[in-house]
């Protein structure tokens, strides 16, 4: 077995949290190996003066810390489940999916207003499509406005005025301490997650054979048959992570039950659709879902979005 692991990780302070817990995990399970971190800047990283969406989306946070993996210049990389495209590489697979923290995203305002109570015309700050589309869709009389930078970051330009309110994962919240900041739950049925969400994905490479058995170790069950359907839907809908989609699984006594979205761009129509499976049925229950939603007019939806974008 190896005596050495590498991990690969963007330098965020949330992405540095993660990979460090996983370092602590690992090193708590074997304790005769030494682990250390490499720190690897994406594209994502460089690039905070535009949307997400009109660079290619949140699968730039990962591609350059994949390509470390395959060259064989990390053994493992950690990144935000949600920030991984439909299609892994070839050559790599996810190794292990930790439990889940809190997949719910959360509102922070200013004067402590709730989503459903704010202000007219109030301006709310989101850098994600699927969150804009879905606030639109519930609150069309808000503004939503471009937000971008790591959590402080975003806290600091909300607290100084620069908007009313954001919207956010409670994950990330949650790992930094930062959970007195939120002022509201956004339940699932109101504001859908995005594929993933709140999970964190150890990325390997195939064929590993040290690295597999640590992985089996780091692996939630739940947590990863949750995730599988969502990746199954998100991979049928050939959807990314900067497209209005949404996807959310739960499960109970072997029972997934998964709900899904697809909105338009100005929240005026969204698509939502449901479905129960058991357990070892979770990839064909999302691909059926994601079917579902596009037979039931999210077809339309994002061919209308890829007109917009062009």
């Amino acid at each position: 077995m190896k005596k050495n692991i590498v991990i690969g990780t963007r330098g965020s302070q949330l992405a540095l949290w993660q990979a460090n817990f996983i370092k602590s995990e690992i090193e708590k399970l074997f304790p005769d190996l030494t682990v250390a971190l490499n720190i690897i800047k994406t594209t994502g990283d460089q690039i905070t003066d535009r949307p997400l969406a009109m660079v290619g989306g949140k699968g730039l946070f990962v591609k350059e810390i994949e390509t470390a993996l395959l060259n064989n210049e990390i053994d493992i990389a950690v990144h935000s489940m949600k920030d991984m495209p439909g299609t892994l590489p070839d050559g790599l697979m996810i190794g292990a999916v930790p439990k889940r923290e809190n997949p719910l995203d959360v509102l922070i305002s200013r004067d402590k207003s709730l989503l459903a109570n704010y202000k007219k015309g109030a301006k709310v700050g989101t850098s994600s499509l699927r969150r804009a589309s879905q606030i639109k869709h519930l609150r069309p009389d808000v503004t939503i406005a471009d937000i971008r930078g790591n959590l402080d970051t975003r806290i600091k330009k909300l607290k100084s005025g620069e908007y009313d309110a954001i919207v956010l994962a409670a994950a990330g919240l949650r790992r930094l301490g930062l959970e007195e900041e939120i002022t509201e739950y956004l339940d699932e049925s109101i504001m859908t997650p995005a594929v993933g969400q709140g999970a964190l994905c150890i990325e390997t490479r195939k064929n590993d054979a040290d690295i597999a058995m640590i992985m089996q170790k780091l692996n939630h069950p739940d947590t990863q048959v949750c995730v599988t359907g969502e990746r199954a839907f998100l991979k049928e809908i050939e959807g990314s992570c900067h497209i209005p989609v949404a996807c959310f699984a739960k499960i109970k006594d072997n029972i997934v039950s998964m709900m899904a979205v697809v909105a338009s761009v100005d929240g005026n129509t969204m698509v939502k659709e449901y479905a129960i499976s058991p357990v070892d049925q979770v990839e064909e229950s999302g691909r059926e879902l994601a079917r579902l939603v596009l037979e039931k007019g999210g077809k339309t939806i994002l061919e209308q979005l890829k007109t917009h974008d062009k």
